[in-house]
């Protein structure tokens, strides 16, 4: 018997095309495999309310149990796949069952990038469990210390200060975020840590992890706490595909619809690698709204709908809350080589930037400016003047 659609991972990438799916009309057969006991649920909360106690596991699943019943989505939890044959279109699952279908989707995500060599397991914030774990040893701790500035280590030392806790961030770039926004732009970022009692510590590494103790790479100094937290990036979880025939280059390297050059072999969100559409590099858009638009794309390819989306009008958002503000970042501010500061209040935090490359609009980043960025992203879309989008976007 041969199933309709196989989905790898109940992630964002992988519950919403199977929502998505539904709601296009497609009638066969849809089976969604995750390693996970848990209800499918969304990441982002882990390193926020999860931590602070503010949201349970029943506040961050994407669905309850009998969503997946009403829709006929046979979900199978605790089932892991360890091999795909991509040819045949067959995964083999830890059990020795082999599921062969019309369409195989894999979107297994991604794992948190651990610290090698440390005597004392140090905490990251990927899965539930971490979040667990990690709020249990922030109950008896003092002192936190946060190893990597970005969004996620920003997002667990901005909670662990509502706990009441006293934190040090190290990031081994002179600003944190400073490769992503820029020095301006990430110098008003170390504000809002300063400003809520965060101790930053940049541009030196981490030589050392041992316990509680954390040597760095300037050769002398060292940092005490009770609890070591890690937030380096993540890890693509595709070693289970070493002999399944797709091309595995940091990630599952995919086109601009999810095909992986098997037919009927898809990928998408944190485990795939789809081209820019900008740059036209392939490479992993490790954001929560590109997972959700790669899942629209691939699912409109499989059930054959006209006028689907196109990923080349897509743009990267993503977006983090921290120290009571929201901050947002909106298209490829990386690419640019002219950066306007608009509407900046020191007082909150508050501020708008706009980037442009050769004049034209290229990304948006604010701190407490929700709608200011988000009216950006027609202008980035087209491509626009960076001095008509800075005219518009100035207070009146």
């Amino acid at each position: 018997m041969i199933d309709g659609v196989v989905i790898i991972g109940a992630s964002v990438a992988g519950v919403g095309l199977a929502d998505e799916l539904r709601a296009l009309g497609y009638s066969k057969s849809i089976t969604l495999l995750d390693a996970q006991d848990q209800l499918p649920y969304d990441r982002p909360p882990l390193s926020k309310g999860a931590l602070t106690g503010e949201s349970s596991m029943e506040d961050i699943t994407f669905h309850p149990a009998d969503h997946y019943v009403d829709a006929d989505i046979d979900l199978r939890l605790g089932t892991r796949a360890v091999r795909l044959d991509a040819r045949q279109r067959t995964v083999v699952l830890e059990t020795g069952e082999e599921i062969r279908a019309e369409a195989v989707v894999v979107a297994t995500g991604a794992r948190a990038r651990r610290w090698p060599q440390t005597r004392t397991a140090c905490h990251v914030v990927r899965e539930f469990q971490d979040a667990l774990d990690l709020r249990d040893a922030l109950d008896t701790a003092r002192r936190v210390a946060v190893v990597g500035g970005g969004f996620i280590g920003a997002e667990v030392a901005s909670s662990a200060t509502t706990l009441g806790l006293e934190v040090v961030v190290v990031e081994a770039a002179p600003r944190p975020f400073e490769n992503r926004v820029g020095a301006e732009v990430a110098e008003l970022l170390l504000d809002l840590h300063n400003n809520a009692g965060v101790k930053v510590i940049a541009g030196v590494a981490v030589e050392e992890i041992d316990g509680g103790v954390l040597r760095l790479a300037d050769g002398h100094s060292r940092i005490d706490a009770d609890v070591v937290v890690v937030g380096l990036g993540a890890v693509p979880v595709d070693e289970w595909l070493d002999d399944s025939g797709l091309t595995v280059a940091g990630g599952v390297v995919c086109d601009d619809r999810g095909r992986t050059g098997h037919p009927g072999v898809y990928a998408a969100g944190d485990v795939a690698a789809w081209p820019d559409p900008h740059t036209g590099k392939v490479r992993r858009h490790e954001h929560w709204t590109s997972a959700r638009e790669q899942a629209r794309i691939v699912a409109s390819d499989i059930a054959g709908a006209e006028d689907g989306p196109k990923w080349s009008d897509a743009v990267d958002y993503v977006w983090s809350d921290q120290y009571g503000g929201r901050i947002q970042l909106l298209g490829s501010p990386h690419l640019s080589d002219d950066v306007r500061i608009l509407d900046h209040d020191p007082s909150t935090g508050r501020f708008l930037a706009l980037y442009g490359a050769r004049g034209r609009l290229v990304g948006a980043v604010g701190c407490q400016a929700a709608v200011k960025v988000l009216r950006q992203r027609k202008g980035i879309s087209q491509a626009i003047s960076l001095d008509e989008a800075v005219a518009a976007a100035q207070p009146k």
